[in-house]
């Protein structure tokens, strides 16, 4: 079983979250009240839609790791997912990202924000 796969069987079992298809089109996602808040484009990575916001307050943090790559004017954040450890980020960024996207619309499909996985290059380190 891949990292991903092993991650994102953890993170179905979460209350709030559902699996549905990504809007980007690759691979699977999971939402929460209509918003897209993970995407798991490969065996080994996912895209985390934390917000503009929480990825400011976060950004040091977020840079430091060798896990984390960043794409300029990109609400989303990539984890590379390659042990235990990365899959453990990844629970606490997507618990990030739950809190950054509650007060939405419950139910309602929030408009579709791209994530990076058709986007350039990540922020160099």
């Amino acid at each position: 079983m891949t990292t991903a796969v092993r991650a994102l069987t953890r993170l179905v079992d979460w209350p709030d979250l559902v699996e549905a298809r990504p809007s980007c089109g690759t691979g699977r996602a999971l939402r929460a009240d209509g918003a897209e808040i993970a995407h798991f484009h490969s065996d080994r990575m996912a895209d985390v839609h934390l917000s503009a916001p929480a990825i400011h307050r976060l950004r040091g943090d977020l840079k430091g790791s060798t896990a984390i790559r960043l794409v300029p004017a990109s609400g989303w954040v990539t984890v590379r997912l390659e042990c235990e450890s990365d899959i453990d980020l990844l629970m606490t960024l997507v618990s990030v990202a739950l809190k950054a996207h509650q007060g939405g619309t419950a139910g309602q499909p929030a408009p579709a924000v791209r994530c990076n996985e058709h986007r350039g290059a990540a922020i160099a380190r």
